[in-house]
């Protein structure tokens, strides 16, 4: 099968999802992320748009990459304005890139409503600025802009602006469904149709996703012909966002037996979480290959096939992308289903042994009070370990109160919290402030698990869930909340439930601080 190019824009497509703004550090280390994976080419910023992008391609001049090409994104010619004299053109020069990537109009609508120009002038456009960077010595990847709904609306006119650019000589030709409308066998058809005008030239494809299609939009243009895949991981990107790297890459590379990225593709759920991360993203779980519920399995008869047989019930084999097989348990669980999950810590127990039927028969309790461990693996296991006798606490709680006032006396916390602790018979109380009870109870506890544990420093919150289980009851609900934590290198997710948000909320404190302390002894 053929070696396809996987060029990433999520610097700079993906920098203008509602939302996100990379500092040029948060560029830095996206690239590196890429690079390691293996993509070909790295679209990294328009230098002609803003101060911030051209301090990047600074930068990132020194930069040893092992596997991508830096690009440079910027605009053809201006219209009456000789392109050596176009400051845009002379910024992507500064850029210092081997590789540009130029978009020009191919919508005759765009050319002559937008731009202001004849269908003449903007032909020139396209064949000058491509032709004054190939004389430069560039690598000229052109972008046709609007080019699916250019061709649907003048096919004549769209073919004859690639035409203008491959006179040019430009050693790409990328048709991009920039409105994100076109459906896939329509972009199939159109492909292929240029791949058969323009015999030896390199086609790319470049969707969004404002029709939900932009994965099945690109998957369908390598099929008519294209090698050139241009998206953004997660598919983040402007409105409804572009076509997702991270799904077309494994997609393609695993199914459909190309050559992706000269990475190891048992990186990518790393690669994707990374660029989460910098981005300040979650991944949902339910994200194709790099979600934490890609692999996940809870019905019964779901957990029993993929045990037998992974196949039965998983398309591919979850370690391939780097991902791990997840049970997740509830009260629809059996035995089998709970000694899959707890092997790592309880190997000792079998389906016929009375603490498998006691945990079951706790789990069915917890959760009809509300409480649910399908995302709090922390605290199922903390549950386990107290059923079975294995749970030694670190510490102890002899007492808190929180309260709140409002206004804020000193303008910023609204609330105090006091705590009690025992560890060893020594006894700790603390106090502090916050911004609420739970902020305040919180700071509280940390500032006295720490006087005996200072590894609880490294612990901080990175996500924080309410959920309302009974709204009949309304402000008497009981609640449930979800806490997620960090130590920087490992996350888990602890839960409580209570009628009380701050007692419910605390209960998942002590069992994320709790279970650091277990990662610690493990």
């Amino acid at each position: 099968m053929a070696k396809l190019e996987m060029f990433d824009t999520t610097l700079r497509d993906g920098a203008q999802t509602e939302g996100i703004s990379f500092s040029v550090s948060d560029k830095l280390a996206i690239v590196r992320a890429l690079d390691e994976i293996g993509v070909r080419y790295i679209e990294a910023g328009n230098p002609g748009s803003n101060p911030k992008d051209m301090e990047f391609f600074r930068s990132a001049g020194g930069m040893q990459l092992k596997n991508a090409e830096l690009v440079a994104f910027g605009s053809t010619r201006r219209k009456g304005i000789a392109v050596e004299d176009d400051p845009n053109v002379i910024s992507l020069l500064e850029a210092g890139t081997k590789a540009v990537a130029i978009f020009g109009k191919s919508w005759d609508l765009h050319a002559t409503e937008i731009l202001g120009a004849t269908l003449e002038e903007n032909l020139a456009c396209v064949h000058d600025t491509v032709r004054f960077f190939k004389e430069k010595g560039k690598e000229v990847i052109f972008d046709a802009e609007h080019f699916f709904d250019g061709y649907l609306n003048n096919p004549d006119y769209a073919l004859s602006v690639l035409e203008a650019a491959v006179r040019g000589g430009a050693d790409v030709l990328v048709l991009c469904d920039t409105n994100g409308g076109t459906l896939p066998m329509g972009i199939y058809d159109v492909v292929r149709t240029v791949f058969g005008r323009f015999p030896g030239m390199r086609i790319g494809i470049h969707c969004h996703n404002d029709s939900g299609c932009a994965v099945a939009n690109s998957m369908m243009a390598v099929e008519g012909g294209a090698c050139h895949v241009q998206g953004t991981f997660m598919g983040i990107g402007e409105r409804c966002g572009n076509a997702d790297l991270s799904i077309i890459i494994p997609n393609l590379q695993i199914k459909g037996g190309h050559t992706c990225i000269a990475g190891d593709l048992e990186s990518l759920r790393d690669t994707v979480h990374k660029i989460a991360e910098i981005a300040n993203m979650t991944v949902p779980n339910n994200m194709p290959y790099s979600g934490e519920s890609a692999f996940a399995h809870k019905g019964g008869m779901h957990i029993d096939g993929v045990t037998k047989l992974s196949r039965s019930f998983e398309h591919i084999d979850p370690a391939l992308v780097g991902n791990t097989r997840r049970f997740l348990l509830s009260e629809v669980s059996g035995k089998k289903a709970i000694l899959l999950k707890i092997q790592d810590y309880a190997p000792h127990l079998t389906k016929d042994s009375p603490e498998t039927a006691a945990i079951l028969e706790r789990l069915k309790e917890l959760e009809h009070e509300g409480y649910q461990f399908e995302a709090a693996d922390a605290s199922f296991e903390l549950m386990v370990k107290k059923v079975i006798g294995s749970f030694k606490p670190h510490f102890t709680l002899d007492m808190y109160k929180a309260s709140s006032e409002s206004p804020p006396p000193d303008g910023v916390h609204n609330s105090s919290a006091m705590i009690k602790i025992q560890v060893d018979g020594r006894s700790e109380t603390t106090a502090s402030l916050g911004n609420g009870p739970v902020n305040a109870l919180d700071s509280a506890l940390r500032r006295a698990l720490c006087v005996f544990y200072p590894i609880l420093s490294e612990v901080h919150l990175i996500d924080y869930k309410v959920r309302v289980l009974e709204t009949s009851q309304a402000t008497g609900s009981y609640v449930r909340v979800l806490i997620e934590s960090t130590d920087g290198h490992n996350k888990w997710t602890t839960v409580g439930v209570s009628s009380d948000i701050i007692e419910a909320s605390f209960h998942a404190l002590v069992d994320s601080l709790e279970y650091k302390l277990f990662l610690e002894e493990k």
